[in-house]
């Protein structure tokens, strides 16, 4: 197996809400040259943008302005999530899985949503 190219605990990932598909990919590939790769009606990855990232229109629903969601790697989720309770912080979503690896989210102590993924 190939050693990963992402970096434990590094920020590896941003998730934009998403709320006009068509118009998101228009306006960022116009503007900035970005490309795009559509996981479904709901989710665009991007690339091209010095970090990888996506829109999700889970984040667009979840309130009303939507939000940023920062994503951290680890090379060991278990451990980084048993870091993360141990810390105190709250787990606002269980590990789940989704193409390309496992994730889990948690609230910080200024009350700020992450997530951490794993291959």
């Amino acid at each position: 197996m190939p050693a990963s190219a992402h970096q434990h605990h590094s920020i590896n990932y941003i998730e934009l809400p998403l709320r006009d598909a068509d118009a998101t990919k228009a306006f960022y590939s116009n503007v900035f040259g970005w490309s795009f790769q559509d996981y479904g009606p709901d989710y665009l990855a991007f690339a091209g943008a010095g970090v990888d990232g996506g829109f999700d229109r889970a984040a667009a629903l979840a309130a009303p302005g939507g939000g940023v969601l920062v994503v951290l790697y680890s090379s060991d989720l278990e451990a980084t999530l048993a870091a993360v309770k141990g810390a105190g912080a709250t787990i606002s979503k269980e590990t789940f899985s989704f193409p390309g690896g496992r994730r889990f989210h948690f609230v910080d102590p200024n009350g700020v949503e992450l997530a951490v993924w794993s291959e």
